[in-house]
């Protein structure tokens, strides 16, 4: 397919803005990018899809993702207000996951992969949790994903919260999963990843994650973990082991260049070096921060520091936008300094080091349109009245553009949605099976 007459927004490091441009894809990757009349004249009998004018550029990437939590929105949660972190646990999500069964859990994927595609989301990192159907839950989420088209890599979270006999369920499905994948032909892995997930270090004891080690041993896999996402997680790891989050994951082996630490709000300084010194990704999500009132994490200084960060949502919608247009501001308003973080440093995050997270799963190039990378590619109806460059970019990004522009989504060459038509999924349906489904699950959690 050649996408033709767009303004052509390459990111990456050739970093260009090419007017009256074209893309030119073979399979599931971009096999040329240059200016219509050239590519017109190279490829005449190529199947053209006809960008109008519209901005092309690549599509989003989640760092992290909960899929499971689609069917809280709107929910009342039983009791009284929870009043910190660790009570939204125990009466929210710790609530939810547990009341999912195998079909809710594909549900919940489909809706938040509806929703990934009208807002150009092309490629996500999820972390999965259904305690009572652990067995076959990855597979069930991997089948909504391979039906919506798009990619993502897919764990499920360890934790001693449920048992014994629920901990080895847990790291039984990771390994299960991970070899499955590893197996799956190539056609397949472009869309489906695996990672090793682990909760938190407050709910995973030190046999357990002795276990989880032990069980990665061999799969060439790294760890998906909550690290100190709030405060009461540094205090058990503190008065438990004598060490804080990291300094302990650290020397239990969960680090590497492999392993996401997601949020990392209460890492200090020390904690922040050993994050660098052993190359771990870390994964931003301003937006339930900001909602669960944790804090905000020294994002700007890992930065700084060489620290690779990616921008999540934690399952927030998967608008990645407005992700972006959240980490823009936060920092800003908790620094009070209108300098700091810029809409350059925001896209990095969210393209360039996502990017980076996403490349331990797939080889080909993400984030970026150019030659032999994933056709990931978004068209958006995104009209600058200003003059728009390759420096300014970032910041008629922030200041102007939205999931709610987008038109066309592709995905390894793939068209999912057309002219604001998805292709794939049925919207309507998933939406009418989604609510039915969720008034049981509602029903269970208040049950519990």
């Amino acid at each position: 397919m050649l996408i033709t007459n767009g303004t052509i927004i390459t990111l990456g490091e050739d970093n260009r803005v090419i007017e009256n441009g074209a893309v030119y894809i073979r399979g599931d990757k971009i096999a040329d990018i240059g200016t219509t009349n050239a590519l017109v004249k190279k490829y005449p009998n190529e199947e053209q899809l006809d960008a109008q004018g519209k901005l092309v550029m690549p599509g989003s990437i989640v760092g992290h993702t909960h899929f499971y939590g689609a069917f809280a929105r709107g929910m009342s949660i039983p009791g009284s207000a929870p009043r910190n972190f660790p009570q939204i646990l125990d009466q929210l999500w710790w609530k939810i996951d547990r009341a999912l069964t195998l079909e809710d859990s594909k549900l919940s994927a489909l809706v938040c992969l509806v929703d990934a595609i009208r807002n150009g989301t092309t490629t996500l990192i999820d972390h999965h949790a259904s305690p009572n159907a652990i067995d076959g839950s990855l597979d069930a989420v991997a089948d909504a994903v391979l039906e919506s088209g798009l990619r993502a890599s897919l764990c499920y979270e360890v934790t001693d919260r449920n048992g014994a006999a629920g901990a080895k369920a847990g790291i039984r499905e990771n390994v299960r999963f991970i070899k499955k994948v590893n197996s799956r032909q190539s056609t397949v892995n472009t869309q489906l990843g695996a990672s090793f997930g682990i909760h938190a270090s407050f709910t995973v004891s030190d046999k357990t994650l002795e276990r989880c080690l032990e069980a990665a041993e061999g799969l060439n896999t790294g760890f998906h973990i909550h690290v100190g996402e709030d405060i009461a997680d540094e205090d058990d790891s503190l008065n438990q082991y004598g060490m804080r989050v990291v300094d302990r994951l650290n020397a239990r082996g969960v680090l590497g260049a492999k392993s996401i630490a997601v949020h990392c709000v209460n890492a200090d300084i020390g904690e922040i070096e050993l994050l660098l010194q052993t190359k771990t990704n870390v994964a931003h999500n301003p937006r339930s921060n900001m909602n669960n009132a944790v804090g905000v994490a020294d994002i700007l200084g890992m930065l700084r520091r060489g620290v690779n960060v990616g921008l999540g949502n934690d399952g927030f919608s998967n608008n990645h936008f407005a992700e972006m247009k959240t980490a823009y501001l936060l920092h800003k308003l908790i620094r009070r300094d209108p300098r700091v973080m810029g809409a350059d440093q925001v896209l990095q995050m969210a393209y360039a080091n996502n990017a980076k997270i996403a490349h331990v799963f797939w080889k080909p190039r993400l984030g970026e349109l150019s030659v032999g990378a994933f056709a990931d590619i978004i068209l958006l109806n995104y009209v600058p009245h200003t003059p728009l460059t390759a420096g300014n970019f970032p910041w008629q990004l922030i200041f102007g553009i939205d999931g709610a522009h987008v038109t066309h989504t592709i995905c390894a060459g793939k068209l999912l949605m057309k002219d604001r038509e998805l292709l794939t999924l049925d919207e309507q349906a998933i939406a009418a099976q989604a609510k039915q489904a969720s008034k049981q699950v509602w029903k269970r959690v208040q049950e519990l």
